[in-house]
């Protein structure tokens, strides 16, 4: 990592240093984080945690929660620690270097929430130079793994929430359990086809397969909607319906 930055969420609430040569979080570790249920409390799980933005956003919107974040190089676990203490949340939020697809035994439980923003691209176009950026970027076709990976943590009676690229939605469908889950669409303006979707699976559940109506994240105008200022400022839950 040649560089870091300080990237600020939640409206300063939350500062997360960043490597400005890697990936770096942005909107969709937010909305990830909001998605998660707030007000049952529990342990929580991240898979692929990068340097810790959504576990810490989830940690500062819900006191509640004790947030475990996996994350597979060793030099973002070291950052993503480093930035629990520089914002005061290393008593509730630990990261830990391991493989989210081969957990070590240790952390082979069940966990009451688990939420992951996975690799979601395909291998259409050039790869990404920084190795660091293709690994976060690239699903090398193991996104079907990652999602089930995310289940097979998950408590019964608890939930699974990801966000994906809207175009890769059939191969979610495919690979996750049809009852309990909910679709949730991030549209960038009102009228235009969403880019992403969070999906959340509340595991063990009978309830049909819902379609929320999502959040328009933009107006006319280009700035946030007042909905999606709400989550990304003021640290609001995502109300998946």
């Amino acid at each position: 990592m040649s560089g870091f930055a300080d990237d600020r969420f939640l409206d300063g609430r939350v500062t997360i240093r960043q490597p400005t040569d890697g990936f770096r979080s942005g909107l969709d570790a937010v909305m990830l984080a909001a998605a998660v249920p707030a007000g049952e409390g529990g342990d929580a799980l991240e898979l692929g945690a990068g340097a810790g933005a959504a576990s810490l956003c989830l940690a500062a919107r819900v006191s509640a929660y004790t947030v475990m974040g996996v994350e597979i190089d060793p030099a973002l676990v070291d950052l993503a620690n480093s930035n629990a203490e520089t914002n005061r949340m290393d008593a509730r939020a630990h990261f830990v270097a391991a493989d989210a697809l081969h957990l070590p035994q240790d952390l082979k439980r069940e966990f009451a929430h688990v939420f992951s923003n996975p690799p979601f691209h395909g291998d259409e176009g050039l790869a990404p130079p920084d190795e660091g950026r293709r690994r976060a970027l690239r699903d090398e076709g193991k996104l079907s793994a990652w999602l089930a990976a995310g289940v097979r943590r998950t408590v019964s009676g608890g939930t699974f929430t990801a966000i994906l690229r809207a175009d890769r939605l059939a191969e979610a469908l495919a690979t996750l359990p049809e009852k309990g889950l909910k679709i949730f669409p991030l549209w960038p303006k009102a009228g235009e086809p969403a880019k992403r979707v969070v999906l959340q699976l509340r595991k063990g559940s009978g309830a049909p397969l819902a379609l929320a109506s999502g959040l328009v994240l933009h107006g006319a105008d280009g700035r946030f909607t007042p909905e999606a200022d709400a989550v990304l400022r003021d640290g609001a839950s995502l109300a998946l319906r």
